[in-house]
Formats: C-alpha cells, structure tokens, sequence
C-alpha cells in the first residue's frame, strides 16, 4: 500500500472554494499537466485527445463498407482560445463533461438547422452533463471562459478517421452562408 504522500490528491480551487480546499473543479493544474498525465496528443480538429477504450465487438456500418469496432471512447481536453473545428463523423457520438470549464457545443444539421448546447456541471443553470450529437452531422466546440474542460466523447459505430470528415470554410460558408456568425470562429481558412 502506497504511503501518504505518494497517493493521488485532489484537485485545488482557490478561487472559488479558498485555499486547499479541494474542488471537482481543476484550475490548480495547468492544461499541460493534465494532457501529459493522460499523454493525449494534438487532435486535426484542435484539441488533444487519446483513446480510451475500443469495443472488441464489429458491427457493420449503416452506409456499408468496411465494418467498425461497435463503439470508441476519447479523452477529449480544450484550452480557452483553442476550439474544435467543425467536422462530421458518420456516428453518432455522445459527449460527456468530466472536469474543468464548461463547453459550449454547435451542432448544424443537414438542413442547416444551427442548435448550441454548453456542457458541464451547473446543471441547475441548464449545462448538460453529456449530450448526443446524431451521424453526419456538423459539430464544433470550444471551452466558456477562461483554463481548459476535460470531456470525453463516446461513438458508436466505433470511431474511424475514415468517417471523419474537416470540411473548409469555404465549404461551409456556401451550404449556410445564414451561419457566417457560427461557423466563421469554427472553421480554419484550409479546413486544417
């Protein structure tokens, strides 16, 4: 058994709780600490993430074509400034809030129907504690305020980079050109 000191602590929020009280809340740990003790890597819609979990399980996929894990799990971390660009999956893919600041989530549908949800633990002021974005549809996130959220996201049929698409800008500003306020501070001038 590992003695006092060696054992993991919780986190500390000075500004909301005093000193050394502990919180569910992180602000005491930078972003950095908590994307190298988890060793999530840089995500080509921003973001870090590492994959948690792939069901050994294979189902085929509704468009047909090569079949997929019947479900993945990510850690999914955002810093205040950065955002995860707009994207589809071919699944859909449930979110889920674990810690830190709370997420601001734009979903666009096919008929270009635009709905914001935000993530995170006051529920009582209307966050969610998960949401569930449907196949195929365009999603896009970033954290409120300032540090960084933990969250997680599930999908199912399993993820593959192969159902993952980054559209540009350019792209999107034609379908929904109404969105321009939405998807311009989501998007990236070449889709990277």
């Amino acid at each position: 058994m590992p003695d006092v000191e060696s054992r993991p602590r919780p986190a500390v929020h000075a500004s909301q709780c005093g000193r050394n009280r502990p919180r569910f809340c992180v602000s005491a740990l930078a972003a950095a600490q908590v994307i190298a003790a988890l060793g999530l890597t840089p995500h080509p819609e921003g973001g870090f993430f590492r994959e948690t979990f792939r069901a050994p399980a294979v189902v085929e996929r509704r468009s047909g074509g090569a079949a997929r894990s019947a479900s993945t799990a990510i850690y999914f971390l955002l810093r205040a400034g950065d955002f995860s660009a707009f994207h589809t999956v071919e699944s859909e893919e449930v979110w889920h809030y674990y810690l830190g600041a709370s997420l601001e989530l734009h979903t666009i549908s096919g008929a270009g129907r635009h709905e914001r949800v935000e993530l995170g633990p006051a529920i009582l002021q209307g966050e969610q504690p998960q949401w569930t974005v449907p196949a195929n549809t365009l999603q896009a996130a970033r954290v409120i305020g300032d540090g960084f959220g933990l969250f997680g996201c599930t999908v199912a049929p399993g993820f593959d980079f192969a159902d993952f698409y980054l559209p540009e800008r350019a792209e999107l500003l034609a379908r929904f050109p109404e969105l321009r306020s939405v998807i311009e501070p989501f998007t990236r001038w070449a889709g990277r």
